[in-house]
């Protein structure tokens, strides 16, 4: 059975100093390169999501843009 389109999971290794490897392939699919940062985003309950800050930026644009709130007014 395969993984639905554009769905993937991956594993991945804490080392001893807490670090962990993204795997060739992940790095590959969302284009992460050297010196990249990346947000973390944690849930006690759900766990963590890694993403690109880039997305993080756009969302929290979107979610404070005014000029959305100006033309509902």
């Amino acid at each position: 059975m395969g993984a639905p389109k554009g769905k993937y999971a991956w594993t991945a290794t804490v080392g001893e100093k807490g670090q962990i490897v993204i795997p060739k392939q992940a790095r590959e699919v969302f284009g992460i390169k050297p010196g990249d940062t990346l947000l973390l985003l944690g849930d006690e309950n759900r766990g963590i999501a890694i993403m690109p800050k880039q997305a993080f930026g756009e969302l929290f644009s979107a979610a404070f843009d005014d000029s959305k709130q100006e033309e509902q007014s």
